[in-house]
């Protein structure tokens, strides 16, 4: 896996040009203290960002990453609706109610707990991809490292399955640091997973095939196919998977430059295999007040993205601390596109 990530890494490099062209609306900004909580004795959070995204019957219901306190800096994952048309006009409840739907049970999420949350559907039943902290003893030294969790519910989101997915190779198993994700279309179990797994001293974005009952990943089924430009320290997946047509997939990502450390977001268009066909630029970056000063400046950060009639509507967190919902025509976002 090493040699193939060292590969990608020579053959895969300009595609992409530090151009920024940020063609999204602003339509509106989520608090954290705009949330209040259903189900847990702290009424509010202190920090609520990088929220999944998911349409269902004219409602978009809303993923938050929440987070009641920095001593230990611990999320879990949340969940609140919105009425689509009152979005689109700007019009958001003061009070939006709110119930967590992950927090950490697992040792391997006692950590930073559950994080970044995104969404899919299939067959009635909900998928949330997070990220976990594994934690374990080596050497008598307890150790931290992020893993690629995954949790199934019901449609009435009662909780199902829980787990984290690891490598199954020739050589036995094998959990990477990983985190980044997206699924394209569960099928019997199989579903093709787009991640960023830590591979040697590299993170780059991966294709592979998940066994979702089993939490498993087939090694011979990986394959980079996308890596930073020399200007970037890293670069990684940001959203779910938004079906574009046959076999065809639209999904957020992210880089962070080398020289400002800031966060910035672009768009992938993917086949049903997980491989890119085209890519943008920057699209969608941090600017102004509210999206420039948080408790990690200058980030802006997935992770819904969904399409209601002729507008694509990019969900994300600003500032690792509240929410900020980004419009732009379907097909404007469509034209910024390069095959590659």
């Amino acid at each position: 896996m090493l040699e193939r990530a060292q590969r990608g890494m020579k053959t895969l490099q300009g595609v992409r040009g530090p151009k920024v062209e940020d063609i999204f609306h602003r339509c509106c900004y989520i608090a954290p203290s705009d949330l209040v909580m259903e189900d847990y004795l702290r009424p509010t959070p202190l920090a609520a960002f990088n929220p999944g995204a998911f349409l269902m019957d004219e409602k978009l219901l809303v993923f938050p990453r929440l987070i009641f306190d920095y001593y230990t800096y611990t999320s879990s994952v949340g969940m609140f609706e919105l009425a689509i048309e009152d979005l689109l006009q700007g019009q958001i409840p003061k009070h939006l109610h709110t119930r967590i739907l992950l927090w950490p049970t697992e040792p391997w999420e006692f950590g930073p707990g559950c994080e970044d949350p995104r969404i899919a559907m299939w067959n009635e039943e909900i998928y949330i991809l997070y990220t976990g902290a594994r934690q374990y003893d080596e050497d008598h030294t307890v150790r931290i490292k992020p893993v690629l969790g995954m949790a199934k519910f019901s449609p009435s989101f009662d909780l199902l399955s829980r787990g984290y997915f690891s490598i199954h190779g020739d050589d036995g198993l094998f959990t990477p640091a990983a985190k980044d994700s997206a699924l394209l279309a569960p099928k019997n179990e199989k579903a093709v997973l787009l991640w960023r797994p830590h591979i040697g001293d590299l993170s780059l974005c991966w294709r592979s095939k998940a066994d979702l009952g089993e939490y498993s990943i087939a090694e011979e089924s990986m394959d980079p196919v996308l890596v930073p430009e020399p200007w970037e320290s890293r670069v990684g997946w940001s959203t779910n998977a938004l079906p574009m047509g046959k076999d065809e997939y639209l999904v957020g990502w992210h880089g962070v430059s080398r020289d400002d450390q800031a966060y910035r977001n672009g768009l992938a268009l993917v086949d049903g295999e997980g491989y890119v066909r085209a890519i943008s630029d920057y699209l969608l970056v941090p600017q102004g007040l509210n999206e420039c000063y948080g408790d990690r400046p200058h980030t802006m950060f997935g992770n819904g993205l969904v399409q209601h009639k002729d507008q694509l509507i990019w969900v994300g967190g600003v500032g690792d601390y509240a929410i900020g919902i980004f419009i732009t025509p379907i097909e404007r976002a469509l034209e910024k596109l390069r095959t590659v």
